[in-house]
């Protein structure tokens, strides 16, 4: 088998970290791997995927095979990868993976070659670094494609700029825009995995220091929400005035990023653009302020402007960088400015990746189903999926919940029954 992993004798931790992860994965595991198994839906079909190498992307790819695919996966971040869930996969799972954590940029690109070179019939995208090189190296590559899945807020953006262009050749279902998916992986997963990776990198007390959420989507909800829970106060940046005034009525204080600049401990981006933390910004921050990011792409903090504002550069703790400006004060960059919750830590909890990774191989079905009638755009998840993902984990659960009954149903059917 081909492959490229960091070290195969971690294979035996990895596999137990994944079987761990899978306890808490009951619809992947349970529901749809047994169907998966017995139907074979996805047999013949080569996936490349390019998605955050942890353990639970090591159930879903599982997942997929069980479904008769035939699965190549990298790294959708260079910091990203659990090591040891790489080496699980090819050595206990027949994998094949090509993703090193600590990767430099040539690498990454060469591991998104390979899994390109499997001629892929789906792809798998966390951020559309696969589409878009699919895309720009490999048009010949193309007409083999049915469709793809994109898992990521700032990848749905990219995708949604392609198909405005002209130039998305291939339907994709926009994973993230799914209600099983953003209401509860990026509240949830990305607020609680965020904070677990500044606390690890750092060991800093939330409680009575000055947070600053730049960003109030799904994901800055729900950082700034875990970031109150555990003691501090909490400061939020928006562009949006709508989810600003939302910001508000939840409670936490807005202002202009020039503004939360001077009174800020700790900072977190999560806005999916570019350069929000800049030079200007960085002049009037405390010294000792910590800066981090938990958007997909190294790009929400001006890593190069503070590189140049400094006088000395030294690491400090594993993921973070103290950089001292000419005036003496320091500032503190968590993991690179790349996603603080999985460079540091180990993303998102299992049991939220459950109903998104559910999402993904119901997804991937769909698209061998019907993607010869889509057209080359981005699609929602179809909203049946979303649905029975939904059940499927109240069932998992243990809950059951109301049905309609047939007058509830004729009356919000009818137009003719008022006050």
């Amino acid at each position: 088998m081909e492959y490229h992993v960091k070290d195969l004798s971690l294979a035996d931790k990895g596999k137990d970290r994944i079987e761990w992860a899978e306890i808490d994965m009951p619809v992947l595991r349970k529901e749809i791997r047994k169907r998966f198994l017995e139907e074979k839906p996805l047999k013949g079909v080569r996936i490349a995927a390019c998605l955050h190498v942890t353990t639970e992307t090591a159930n879903l790819m599982r997942t997929l095979k069980e479904g008769g695919a035939e699965v190549y996966l990298c790294a959708s971040n260079p910091l990203s990868t659990q090591d040891d869930v790489a080496a699980a996969l090819v050595k206990h799972y027949d994998i094949p993976v090509f993703a090193i954590k600590g990767e430099d940029e040539e690498t990454y690109y060469q591991h998104i070659e390979a899994v390109l070179s499997k001629k892929p019939h789906i792809t798998m995208d966390d951020g559309a670094d696969l589409i878009s090189t699919l895309h720009k190296n490999h048009p010949e590559l193309l007409e083999n494609v049915i469709g793809g899945t994109e898992e990521t807020t700032t990848g749905v953006i990219r995708l949604k700029a392609m198909a405005k262009d002209g130039v998305l050749k291939y339907p994709v279902i926009a994973v993230n825009e799914a209600l099983t998916k953003h209401l509860f992986d990026n509240r949830y997963g990305t607020g609680q995995s965020t904070i677990d990776g500044i606390l690890r990198a750092t060991n800093r007390l939330l409680s009575g220091s000055v947070f600053v959420v730049a960003g109030y989507g799904w994901c800055g909800k729900g950082v700034a929400m875990r970031a109150r829970g555990m003691g501090a106060e909490v400061i939020v940046t928006e562009v949006d005035p709508i989810k600003a005034i939302e910001a508000r009525m939840d409670g936490f204080r807005v202002m202009p990023m020039a503004e939360a600049a001077k009174l800020g401990d700790i900072f977190c981006t999560v806005t999916g653009n570019l350069n929000v933390i800049r030079e200007e910004h960085f002049k009037v921050m405390k010294d000792g302020a910590i800066v981090s990011n938990s958007g997909h792409f190294n790009v929400e903090i001006d890593i190069p402007a503070l590189e140049r504002m400094a006088i000395k550069k030294r690491t400090v703790r594993e993921f973070v960088n103290e950089y001292t400006l000419e005036d003496g004060r320091r500032i503190y960059l968590l993991a690179e400015g790349r996603l603080v919750n999985l460079s540091a830590a180990e993303g998102h909890p299992a049991s939220v990746m459950d109903m998104s990774f559910a999402n993904q191989a119901l997804s991937a079905e769909y698209l061998v189903k019907e993607g010869k009638e889509l057209r080359a755009d981005v699609y929602v998840v179809p909203g049946h999926i979303d649905k029975h993902v939904a059940e499927l984990k109240l069932k998992a659960m243990g809950i059951e919940i109301d049905e309609l009954t047939p007058e509830q149903i004729e009356y919000l059917n009818s137009w003719e029954m008022g006050t």
